[in-house]
């Protein structure tokens, strides 16, 4: 493990990933009762409780992961915590993608790494639209991001380096964020899936076409 300064790669403030936790366990007591309570009528109290914590636990279980979940870069290290933490070197991952993800409306773009030692995968989101805007991970962030990802020498990592870097000069020049590459290259993602991997080729040539 490198002793190197570990930079957050959160995309939204803690706030915000709490506040939507909360939304979720509060849906899934909602959820728990209303079939409980449905059940109940019929098997009684042990029916309303066990239909219930059937129910409402995987969803508690995932509110309390999110509001838990932060990432990180330290070095060449990607790492992400939830209930335990997930580290992939990016000198040693086999699989670096761009992934777009469109859900009522949003359309996340992430990078998605996995690698050794037991092919765990990172969704690392940098941006997230909706409509003419959005929210960008910040400026120090994507620079070290693209720094660690150009220090590798792989042609993969070479291609997601330079879309970040045109990234960041278009954010420099005031560019709108439907002008931002980013945002581009989402828009280019099929409409119609929740969650799309984009093909290496695709994405290098959208890169080579921003000079």
């Amino acid at each position: 493990m490198t002793d190197e300064e570990a930079v957050s790669l959160d995309l939204l403030e803690r706030a915000a990933i709490r506040k939507r936790a909360r939304n979720v366990a509060l849906a899934a007591v909602v959820v728990g009762a209303a079939c409980g309570g449905i059940v109940g009528l019929f098997f009684g109290p042990l029916g309303f409780f066990i239909t219930g914590g059937v129910l409402a636990l995987p969803l508690l279980l995932l509110a309390y992961g999110d509001s838990r979940k932060t990432y990180w870069l330290r070095g060449t290290e990607l790492a992400a915590r939830a209930f335990g933490t997930r580290v992939v070197d990016l000198r040693t991952a086999r699989r670096m993608d761009v992934l777009v993800t469109d859900l009522r409306g949003m359309r996340t773009v992430s990078l998605l790494v996995s690698g050794p030692p037991k092919g765990k995968a990172l969704n690392i989101a940098v941006a997230m639209y909706a409509g003419t805007g959005g929210k960008e991970l910040g400026v120090y962030s994507l620079r070290r991001l693209a720094d660690a990802l150009a220090s590798i020498g792989d042609t993969r990592a070479l291609v997601l380096s330079d879309l970040l870097v045109a990234q960041l000069k278009s954010e420099a020049r005031g560019d709108a964020a439907a002008e931002r590459p980013l945002y581009r290259l989402a828009s280019l993602a099929p409409q119609g899936r929740m969650a799309q991997t984009l093909r290496s080729d695709d994405v290098a040539r959208f890169v080579t076409s921003l000079g």
